[in-house]
């Protein structure tokens, strides 16, 4: 409960990467899930045709950085969340494009609060560029320093270090089928040759 006001909204929204689903993304849709009754979680970069550069967060298009697909995001989020309890009629995993964020309305609920983590330049230019489209912004996190990034749990998988503790089971799971498919896939993308 965060101030006496669960459940203060109908719909919230998290949004991110997921490169891949890690336990610092399942806190932030938790803690925003203590705020509304349904959460959509926006997987951003769905479709590799719709990737662009961006000037504010430099990795975010490359190739290395984006090795799986929306499908094992997709299953990473909401087995994660099926873990923690959630019911299936909680929440949704959607596509997000925020590289457009006009069309976020297709697939959000437009009266949907979206939570954000400001953690750079990039987190403040997403929650402007929503402000800018109508949508409520609420920042959970300014300033705070992450814990665990993408970048890191890819490294130690592409290493071949230890990586599971830093990602719920359910992403665990699906990384470990992605492996087990195709063991040398990360480190295509790592080269930047997928």
């Amino acid at each position: 409960m965060v101030n006496g006001e669960r459940h203060r909204y109908e719909w919230g929204c998290v949004h991110g990467r997921f490169q891949p689903f890690h336990t610092e993304h399942l806190e932030y849709a938790l803690r925003a899930r203590e705020r509304c009754r349904r959460l959509v979680v926006g997987i951003t970069n769905p479709d590799p045709t719709w990737v662009k550069h961006e000037a504010w967060s430099e990795h975010r298009h490359a190739a290395g950085s984006n090795p799986f697909t929306y499908v094992e995001r997709a299953l990473m989020v909401e087995g994660s969340l099926l873990d923690e309890g959630f019911e299936a009629r909680d929440f949704l995993v959607v596509p997000f494009p925020i590289q457009d964020p006009g069309l976020c309305r297709f697939y959000v609920p437009e009266h949907a609060v979206h939570f954000v983590r400001v953690y750079s330049g990039w987190e403040e230019e997403k929650a402007r560029r929503l402000r800018a489209q109508g949508f409520t912004v609420e920042v959970l996190d300014r300033g705070k320093e992450k814990g665990i990034s993408g970048s890191e749990v890819r490294g130690l998988l592409q290493a071949g270090l230890e990586w599971e503790h830093l990602v719920p089971k359910a992403s665990a799971r699906v990384i470990q089928d992605v492996l087990t498919e195709d063991p040398r896939r990360l480190h295509a993308y790592a080269r930047g040759s997928k």
